[in-house]
């Protein structure tokens, strides 16, 4: 008798053991990655999203949709913003910043609370930044490569910038930066060399002695937790989800205050490497956070899991195109039927925007509009959420 179930045990042995091996073959076959399975699907079950987040919102370099995401990300959630102070549409911008260009943040002299998120434009100062956000708060950014991060700036800048002013085209500019560009003009120049550099609290008009750069480059790296790269938008998506452990919709993006092709102008091979030069500062921090982006990504998931949630964003955001707008396309200001889905315009630069279906349902419709709102409307709109007793903000270019 027990010879007979010692046998009917090892038999269900040797048919568990074959189940096993099935079911590992058929992972390999279907080329899942089952060691990154487990621990992702427990951070998601078991962690909550990230909500207290600072942002430092950096000029031309994609930070317009970044800055969509937390607005539509807060607004979900519940979350409170540190919005600019009455009619101010920046945190102070370009002067360092201070508690005092937060609204409500300060009453009778006093500092009142913490915000959850932090994401308009302002000029990194971060003791003063550490009294409106929490201890706990994740710290993360965006560079651009700087030869088309200028090439942006100029276009948009046109107008403003004192440096481009008086030429007709970049390449002109650099071919004799010194001639336009004069450092007495202070602040109203920052957008013309080292902006980025600028955006990050230091001086853009620095020499890049190897010691300087090292200290401001490592002081940036106890900071922040992350900094991204505009030029790989997508692949910096899956590494912030995973980090932030936000839902993949919290990711997914239109493409927000971009320009027509017929506004952006190419830059000869002689520009290009005149950018690098002239802005060094920006080229140094753009190279450095480059690789520690690749070298976080590439520690957080596998090339294959990459692939894998790298589609899933672009099939997520063909979808919601699809169920959102009527063209996929974005349109000029002239094309755009809502006003306030009409973005601001400036300089040379067209800044394009989006129509949405009209057989939208009310709860559909509204995922999609704040999907499409541009930067300063969205803005509005949130003040107004929040402090309904203020006056509204006034975006004179509707009207």
């Amino acid at each position: 008798m027990l010879s007979v179930l010692g046998g009917t045990q090892r038999f269900f042995q040797v048919v568990l053991l074959f189940l096993v091996l099935a079911v590992f073959l058929m992972l390999g076959f279907l080329h899942v990655d089952f060691r990154l399975l487990t621990p992702l699907l427990r951070d998601e079950a078991q962690e909550p999203p990230v909500t207290n987040i600072m942002f430092l919102k950096t000029h031309k370099t994609a930070s317009s949709t970044m800055l969509n995401l937390l607005y539509r990300f807060s607004e979900s959630h519940n979350l409170s913003v540190a919005l600019p102070k009455g009619s101010s549409f920046h945190l102070g911008y370009p002067w360092l910043f201070v508690t005092r260009y937060v609204e409500g943040m300060e009453q009778d002299g006093h500092l009142n609370h913490h915000f959850n998120i932090m994401c308009n434009h302002l000029r990194f100062n971060f003791p003063e930044v550490q009294k409106v956000m929490p201890n706990n708060t994740f710290y993360f950014s965006i560079l651009r490569n700087p030869v088309s991060q200028l090439e942006s700036a100029f276009i948009y800048y046109k107008n403003y910038v004192p440096a481009f002013q008086k030429v007709k085209s970049l390449d002109q500019f650099l071919a004799d930066p010194w001639r336009y560009y004069n450092v007495s003009e202070g602040l109203n120049n920052v957008y013309a060399k080292n902006n980025m550099w600028f955006d990050f609290g230091f001086d853009n008009n620095a020499g890049a002695e190897v010691d300087y750069v090292r200290a401001r480059l490592s002081e940036v790296e106890l900071q922040f937790h992350l900094v991204l790269i505009a030029d790989h938008f997508d692949e910096s998506m899956v590494l912030l989800r995973r980090q932030l452990r936000w839902q993949l919709d919290d990711v997914v993006s239109f493409k927000l205050n971009a320009r027509s092709q017929r506004t952006v102008s190419r830059l000869t091979p002689e520009s290009q490497e005149r950018v690098k030069h002239w802005c060094e500062l920006d080229w140094k921090l753009y190279q450095h956070f480059n690789r520690t982006f690749w070298a976080q990504l590439h520690a957080e998931v596998s090339p294959r899991q990459l692939r894998e949630e790298l589609e899933q964003l672009r099939a997520r955001r063909r979808e919601l195109t699809n169920l959102c707008l009527q063209d996929p396309e974005p349109k000029n200001k002239t094309q755009i039927k809502d006003w306030n889905l009409r973005p601001y315009q400036s300089g040379h630069a067209e800044i394009l925007g989006y129509n949405l279906r009209h057989d939208l349902d009310n709860t559909t419709l509204r995922i999609c509009q704040r999907m499409a709102m541009p930067e300063l409307q969205y803005m509005a709109h949130l003040y107004t959420l929040q402090f309904p007793n203020k006056p509204p903000k006034n975006i004179p270019f509707l009207k």
